[in-house]
């Protein structure tokens, strides 16, 4: 008769089994996941019915932008869309006035980057008063 205590093996925790289990619950959660499409967003610019504008700044920058993006700073219309040329134009028909008044005149189907790289060259040179010009449609 053997006597002799036996070892008794030490009780373990597999965890492969529950890491298999947490990767299959990833995996479903990521394909069931309904993600927002932001770039499918039909949107509609409003109006500005009734909206006054400021008038009487003689000292404004008016810019223009067509629907094609090409730029026009008071009568001159600039050869390129560079973000350089934009800043040049800009800076050159203030005068030298440090914070001119700039108002954007942009076409209802211009693409929105034209006008944040007209707004981007404003911030660039330092300029804060920034007014963007919209139709009054003869509302209340």
């Amino acid at each position: 008769m053997n006597f002799r205590p036996r070892q008794r093996e030490e009780p373990e925790l597999n965890l492969i089994p529950m890491i298999d289990v947490l990767i299959v619950l990833l995996i479903f959660l990521v394909l069931t996941t309904t993600f927002s499409r932001e770039a499918q967003l039909r949107i509609s610019l409003p109006d500005a019915p009734g909206a006054a504008g400021e008038a009487g700044h003689a000292q404004a920058v008016q810019i223009v932008i067509s629907a094609e993006g090409r730029y026009r700073i008071g009568q001159q219309e600039l050869p390129d869309s560079h973000l350089a040329t934009v800043k040049a134009a800009l800076q050159a028909a203030a005068g030298g006035n440090p914070d001119p008044l700039i108002v954007i005149d942009a076409d209802r189907a211009t693409p929105h980057q034209s006008v944040i790289m007209v707004l981007d060259a404003a911030g660039l040179l330092g300029y804060r008063r920034v007014s963007l010009a919209a139709e009054n449609r003869g509302g209340d």
